[in-house]
């Protein structure tokens, strides 16, 4: 049985490590993808974990694929296309570490996920299902997540989303829009940032928090604010945490899904239904999801700066 399996993009991070005095930045490849690195935390964290997607039958590929597995993630799940490129993202930072994406996608093997190629069987074995919504921009990779989620609720798996907002990757806003809101009405647990659900609905995130437990049927969310830490909620109540002080960072690529990651092994490991935590049990879950996701962002990349679990305790 595993904890967790999700579906979705495994790609290459290229981060700049330095820049010439023409501007032209220096790129270290880092492996990546929001399941990725999801996944990433929650193996370090305790989970037994699976990923279901699609690389390039090439150098980074088969990299990734071996980047997974020597961190235990099961990757049977993971189809590698001769006919595809792996899906690549160029990330560049601003002088606090946040980043911002350009993609070598067009089309990248991320999105070239068919129905047929999955092993849903890995889906019979979890407890939880998670996805975003970066498998919904294009097709066939559409129609294949919904295919999985309808499955996995069929079988009464619990179902984690992430939204992971790209805008160059849609069309328009309106494209992004329908796609999130389709996959919000498919959750049970949500991580959303301040700044999606601004996108979508231009309201406060505690009030976007209560609108998804009112209309959209979640039952857990954790509604994130940056470097001010995170908001929560369930049917027991809401509450914040502030991210730690004292923190420097380099680089924040990965960081909401590390926080993502580490909010859900410690949410597995109390047993509960997420509507059933109290305030106090949702602040400790996300007291440790906004230390293990500060901390990661002191190194560069999402999967390799996860950092093990000891680490987070001393400043919980």
């Amino acid at each position: 049985m595993k904890d967790v399996v999700a579906l979705g993009e495994l790609l290459i991070d290229f981060a700049p490590v330095s820049t010439d005095e023409a501007g032209y930045p220096t790129l270290k490849a880092q492996p990546g993808g929001a399941p990725g690195n999801f996944l990433a935390a929650l193996q370090e964290y305790g989970c037994s974990t699976a990923l279901v997607g699609k690389v390039g039958d090439d150098t980074f590929g088969h990299l990734l694929v071996s980047t997974l597995q020597d961190r235990g993630i099961e990757t049977r799940g993971i189809v590698v296309d001769p006919a595809v490129f792996t899906t690549l993202a160029f990330v560049t930072l601003d002088a606090t570490g946040n980043r911002s994406f350009s993609f070598a996608r067009k089309p990248g093997a991320d999105t070239c996920l068919r129905t047929e190629e999955m092993d849903l069987s890995l889906l019979d074995e979890c407890k939880v299902f998670h996805f975003g919504t970066l498998s919904l921009t294009n097709e066939p990779a559409r129609a294949a997540t919904q295919a999985a989620v309808a499955y996995a609720k069929a079988h009464g798996k619990l179902i984690s989303l992430d939204p992971n907002l790209r805008k160059p990757l849609w069309p328009n806003d309106e494209a992004a829009k329908e796609q999130i809101e389709w996959s919000l009405h498919q959750a049970d647990i949500v991580k959303i940032s301040d700044e999606e659900i601004e996108f979508l609905w231009g309201i406060s995130p505690e009030e976007g928090a209560q609108k998804l437990l009112r209309e959209y049927g979640v039952r857990l969310v954790y509604a994130t604010l940056g470097p001010k830490g995170c908001h929560f909620a369930n049917a027991q109540g809401c509450g914040e945490v502030s991210s730690p002080t004292g923190i420097h960072v380099v680089d924040t690529t990965g960081a909401g899904d590390i926080f993502g990651g580490s909010a859900m092994s410690q949410f597995l490991r109390l047993n509960k239904a997420p509507e059933e935590l109290t305030v106090e049990e949702m602040r400790a879950v996300t007291r440790f999801a906004c230390c293990a996701a500060s901390l990661s962002t002191q190194t560069h990349g999402g999967i390799v700066s996860v950092v093990p679990e000891a680490d987070v305790r001393k400043i919980v």
